[in-house]
């Protein structure tokens, strides 16, 4: 199960699906999901997805989630571990050199440089679709959240993903979240932040990887 905005996992999703069955919900508030009167915090999606996979029937999925994805999915595994057998975080947020509203957003806007042209359009939309006022506050849910607490506590060892590039979630940061986590790093050469949209076929290896080591 994928966690983020869609139409940025899809190329990560299309390329696994033909090696594992691959479900794509967007978080409430963003993409095609419905528009809650308030941003929900980390606990809050992560429980509406726990929730969401109640009533679907699933149990002891693969969680993956990118960027703030990163930080619902890890929160997911903590709360309810009996849903989740693997946990990819993918340029996990938010790293705590950076841990404010304008660390975070500054680093976004770097990342503008060093990724393809043709995201900038995505981007607009989804911020068009979600609103400005929730991503503002999206961005300040992230940055008070310790993720470090949900990483010591995980029920099952990480794949920690991301791009070389990636001026977000830099190599040193994913590194830090795999030793906390018990987890393994894996970086995609040439790829930065959006590495499940721009590397999806690599993304995808990765994580076939990792999911042939899991138990079940």
């Amino acid at each position: 199960m994928g966690i983020g905005l869609t139409r940025y996992l899809m190329p990560t999703a299309h390329a696994l699906a033909g090696r594992h069955p691959v479900l794509v919900p967007d978080l409430p508030g963003f993409g095609l999901s419905d528009k809650p009167r308030r941003a929900y915090d980390v606990g809050r999606h992560a429980e509406h997805l726990a929730a969401w996979l109640d009533v679907l029937g699933l149990s002891r999925v693969c969680v993956a989630g990118h960027s703030f994805g990163a930080e619902v999915a890890a929160r997911l595994a903590v709360l309810r571990p009996d849903l989740v057998a693997a946990v990819v975080l993918a340029s996990p947020t938010a790293d705590p050199a950076a841990r404010s509203r304008r660390g975070l957003i500054g680093r976004w806007l770097v990342d503008l440089f060093v990724e393809a042209p043709w995201q900038a359009a995505v981007l607009a939309r989804d911020v068009a679709d979600a609103k400005p006022w929730r991503v503002l506050a999206t961005v300040g849910h992230s940055v008070r959240n310790a993720i470090e607490q949900d990483l010591c506590r995980l029920p099952v060892a990480p794949l920690v993903l991301g791009g070389s590039l990636d001026p977000v979630a830099p190599p040193r940061w994913r590194a830090e979240v795999a030793a906390m986590s018990g987890g393994v790093s894996v970086t995609i050469p040439a790829a930065a932040h959006n590495v499940m949209t721009t590397s999806g076929r690599r993304s995808a290896g990765a994580i076939a990887a990792y999911l042939r080591g899991v138990p079940g």
